[in-house]
């Protein structure tokens, strides 16, 4: 008969090995990791991850383990360096580039207004002098010290 605490250390042991066999990847599938999949080498690999368990390994020793053995890609969750650094940052870089394209093309507009108005007027386009310095003049300048903040 088992007892109470051997019951324990099982359902221990077996959470343990379901949550380690949740992010590794089946070799064979793909796809699935080796707790969804019932090919042989998903068998084996929950076997050994069991036993490795029962050994007294800890998880990350575990992990460590089945990644020298089967290459970085056994693994659902990829490790953060240069190599794939790239992307993990992409996102943000694409966003930050369209924002700045975003922000760049309003204010281009906002100053191209005076400009387009005055040509209408005049009915002649202007000179690039006579641009630059419409811009000057009608370009409102920068706020003086105003804080987000209330109270400061």
């Amino acid at each position: 008969m088992a007892t109470e605490e051997d019951v324990k250390q099982r359902q221990i042991i077996e959470s343990r090995a379901r949550n380690i066999s949740h992010n590794v990847r089946c070799t064979e599938c793909g796809s699935q990791s080796i707790e969804d999949s019932q090919a042989d080498i998903a068998i084996l690999l929950r076997k050994l991850i069991r036993d490795e368990i029962k050994s007294g390994k800890s998880d990350k020793e575990i992990y460590k383990k089945l990644q020298a053995d089967y290459g970085e890609t056994i693994l659902y969750t990829p490790k953060f360096d240069l190599q794939t650094a790239a992307i993990w940052l992409s996102p943000v870089i694409v966003g930050g580039v369209a924002a700045g394209v975003w922000a760049y093309q309003k204010h281009r507009q906002r100053t191209n207004v005076h400009i387009m108005a005055l040509n209408l007027v005049r009915g002649v386009p202007l000179t690039p002098r006579e641009k630059e310095t419409m811009l000057d003049v009608l370009t409102p300048p920068p706020p003086a010290n105003k804080w987000w903040w209330p109270g400061k």
